[in-house]
């Protein structure tokens, strides 16, 4: 059992980083080309949602890397001394368009640190609270919720699957193969291992394969709102995963309207929801 000295993490609380970046619009064609656009947006266009995502990206030095192609840990965030590391939810305010081509600055804020014992150990929860601005005016505040956990016990029961929580009424299939995932990755510059490492993913963490990044599945849901729900304002986006998605086999994004926007979620091969979603034209009160 690794011991959580939750006194000692808790002094990230309050940590700020800042950092600046152009959006530049060769990543912009790469994104689009990744997800099948015959176009992509030019240097004066609206930023799609959520491709920020693709920006302020750590760059830490090949020495600085973890087992699990992370960068190691310490620094912004708190040294959790648990193996395993997601990005567990999230959401985003939309507060004014993002350009292709704006100077952004991104100011980030370690909100919390908090530890649970669940039933498949020690659970540490870190909360990041990010504002992207453009001349010092908010167009984007953001709060991502971090999960490091213990490595599984290879004999404990899989989680049972949940199923969609109503009848799709739009959706679009896709491929996860391990072009797609690679792809992802080097935009993100992301080398956590289990995108693209099978044998690690498989023997370290316990996967039945490659897991298709968090991010990317909350991205191709955003996607199918831009393609099938054009008339939606995307103010506000929630998300949370509910269980990893592997490649190999297609799954699907589906979408149903709601009184206030949208419900979302991802269907892997099983019929089991990998992560479910809302969009909004504002924050709710």
């Amino acid at each position: 059992m690794t011991a959580i000295d939750l006194d000692h993490l808790r002094q990230w609380e309050g940590r700020q980083e800042q950092a600046s970046d152009t959006i530049e619009p060769a990543k912009v064609r790469a994104m689009a080309a990744t997800l099948d656009w015959e176009q992509a947006p030019e240097p004066g266009d609206e930023l799609p949602k959520p491709w920020h995502w693709l920006y302020f990206l750590a760059a830490a030095r090949q020495s600085q890397i973890g087992r699990d192609g992370h960068p190691q840990r310490g620094g912004f965030l708190p040294p959790v001394p648990l193996p395993r590391r997601m990005w567990a939810s999230g959401n985003v305010e939309f507060l004014a368009p993002l350009h292709v081509g704006d100077s952004a600055q991104r100011t980030s804020t370690v909100k919390s640190v908090t530890h649970k014992r669940g039933g498949t150990g020690d659970l540490v929860f870190v909360t990041v609270e990010h504002e992207i601005a453009v001349a010092g005016t908010p167009v984007i505040r953001e709060r991502q919720h971090l999960v490091y956990r213990e490595d599984p016990d290879p004999n404990a029961p899989p989680p049972k699957p949940v199923p969609p929580p109503a009848p799709a009424q739009f959706g679009r299939e896709w491929l996860p193969d391990p072009v797609l995932l690679f792809r992802y990755s080097a935009l993100t510059f992301n080398g956590h291992r289990i995108h693209y490492d099978r044998d690690y993913a498989m023997r370290e963490e316990g996967y039945s394969g490659l897991v298709v990044h968090g991010p990317l599945s909350a991205t191709l849901l955003l996607d199918l709102v831009r393609a099938q729900c054009p008339e939606q304002t995307i103010g506000y986006y929630d998300y949370r995963a509910v269980r990893p998605l592997i490649d190999g086999a297609p799954f699907r994004v589906e979408g149903r309207r709601t009184e206030g926007g949208l419900d979302l979620w991802v269907v892997d091969r099983d019929g089991a929801v990998t992560m479910q979603a809302s969009v909004a034209a504002r924050k709710p009160a």
